[in-house]
């Protein structure tokens, strides 16, 4: 080989090992930190339920009649033993009045036989007689009654009306719908859980709700009965939770994402960002602050349940101790970091990003929490 190329890559070798000699640029790493609190935390089970009106009916006629005149307007709210509908009611009162006409006649010839019968002109039998026919004229009277309040069909219930069936002039027949009647005051959720979760599950449990039409809202409720019976083909059993609906915005037949929520605790709590995985550990850098340093130093835990977005520690932190939440990939064992903020909970880890871009960092004293 020429000695002017066995000189070139002598050369070009020691430059490339000075360069790797060469300082590079050095500095805390910016990093996102929070606080381990204890906070409530509780093991959850998730299910898809379907929501049903707290009460719901079908408005009908108990008889075959023409409509008359109608009081309500489609999804109108209505109180208890307000009139709906009213049917035609004139062949009831003309038997009515002919009744009424009746009692009264029954009424007369009672008096006189009573009167006769005090002064024994009168058999008892006969004065017995008069007597029932009175009650009957009056049994008769307060049938004809109760038909003609049946062709007044009122709310049996405070509730929202669905959409009316009928028109003025209409003939309705027995068990024909008018409309609907849906107690929304609250709403039962209905959703099965798997049969071993059976001994853990009670009435009084909490619940959260998420409806797909609601986006992020959530819905809270607590579970009112557990059905007696498992299914057989499933292994489930069907549980029924109530949920307020004060504003009136569930409404039955949608379907909702349930999360029962059971064993309820506190626990040390940390964000799921924080967690590294090593093999089958895992671990959080610690805040430490040394000599006028901050820095990361990795800690393995023990973690238990889960709940969305967050951990539960079972060892390896106390409360008040402060771990990174964002920017663990940039840093090791040992690095010196810097804290741009602190999260708190009351803004997403997003947003805090955006917030702090560009600003200077959290001093160290920070590390006691927000």
């Amino acid at each position: 080989m020429p000695r002017f190329l066995v000189f070139l890559i002598a050369f070009s070798v020691l430059s490339l090992s000075a360069e790797a000699q060469r300082p590079g640029p050095k500095g805390p790493t910016e990093v996102i930190a929070t606080i381990v609190r204890a906070k409530d935390f509780f093991d959850s089970v998730e299910a898809l339920g379907t929501t049903k009106a707290n009460e719901t009916i079908v408005i009908t006629a108990d008889t075959a009649e023409k409509v008359t005149a109608i009081h309500f307007e489609d999804g109108q709210t209505v109180k208890q033993g307000d009139l709906l509908i009213t049917l035609d009611k004139g062949e009831e009162e003309a038997a009515l009045n002919a009744a009424l006409a009746s009692l009264a006649e029954a009424k007369g010839a009672y008096e006189r036989a009573r009167t006769l019968q005090d002064n024994n002109a009168l058999s008892k039998g006969t004065l017995q007689e008069r007597l029932a026919t009175l009650k009957q004229n009056e049994a008769s009277v307060e049938e004809i009654k109760s038909r003609i309040e049946k062709r007044d069909i009122r709310a049996p219930f405070d509730g929202m009306l669905g959409l009316r069936e009928v028109s003025v002039g209409a003939l309705v027949q027995p068990g024909a719908k008018i409309t609907t009647l849906d107690d929304l005051s609250q709403i039962k959720v209905d959703f099965d859980v798997p049969a071993v979760f059976l001994t853990s599950l009670k009435p009084g449990m909490s619940i959260t709700g998420l409806v797909q039409a609601f986006g992020d809202r959530t819905f809270t409720g607590e579970v009112r009965t557990i059905n007696t019976q498992v299914d057989p083909v499933t292994r489930t059993v069907t549980v029924r939770a109530v949920v307020s609906n004060a504003d009136g915005a569930l409404r039955p037949g949608l379907l909702m994402s349930v999360i029962l929520k059971k064993n309820s605790r506190q626990a040390l709590v940390i964000p799921e960002e924080a967690l590294i995985k090593r093999g089958a550990g895992n671990f959080v850098y610690v805040v430490t602050q040394e000599q006028d340093k901050m820095i990361a130093r990795q800690t393995q835990i023990e973690i238990g349940g889960r709940m969305p977005g967050f951990l539960e520690v079972l060892s390896g932190l106390k409360a008040d101790e402060t771990i990174v939440v964002d920017g663990v990939v940039k840093i090791n064992d040992g690095a010196e970091i810097v804290v741009r903020a602190v999260e708190d909970g009351t803004m997403p880890l997003r947003d805090l990003l955006k917030q702090n871009k560009g600003q200077d960092a959290v001093p160290a004293a920070s590390e006691k929490g927000p």
